[in-house]
């Protein structure tokens, strides 16, 4: 079995709601086809200096969350930040899991679920909703791709 690092991934799988994304087996299988995806465009702007490609998650949380919600359902749920603002997780079914933990390397989360996250807020901002739209458009190619 591959080993992940990200935050769940030993948790029980969950499986897409969604026939959009019926190519997507599992939490574990969307990981491996986001990586292939995100980048520098994807990643938040005040972050991009700092993106490299050992470092494929930072400043993609919010539209990886959003993405995971529309393939699988559940919560979009944010983590304070020390320095302020929020990073993003999912939590579906009971099911806690965070893909783009690693941007922390292995600095420690308080995932609790008690600030739920909404996109309206989110793609408020058209930049970031861009750049969400751009992942999941990839996403999609990619499950084309596969067949």
């Amino acid at each position: 079995m591959k080993k992940y690092a990200f935050y769940g991934w030993d948790t029980p799988s969950v499986f897409p709601i969604s026939k959009e994304f019926a190519g997507v087996k599992d939490q574990r299988d969307l990981y491996d086809l986001l990586s292939e995806i995100w980048c520098r465009e994807t990643c938040a702007p005040r972050l991009r200096g700092e993106w490299s490609e050992e470092n494929k998650t930072l400043g993609q949380c919010s539209i990886t969350s959003f993405l995971v919600q529309d393939i699988f359902g559940g919560k979009v749920v944010g983590v304070p930040l020390a320095g302020g603002g929020a990073h993003c997780y999912n939590a579906v079914n009971g099911v806690r899991f965070d893909l783009t933990s690693e941007q922390f390397h292995g600095e420690p989360l308080f995932y609790d679920d008690k600030f739920e996250q909404f996109r309206d807020a989110h793609f408020s901002d058209k930049e970031k909703e861009a750049r969400y739209l751009l992942l999941k458009n990839e996403l999609k190619k990619k499950l084309a791709a596969r067949g």
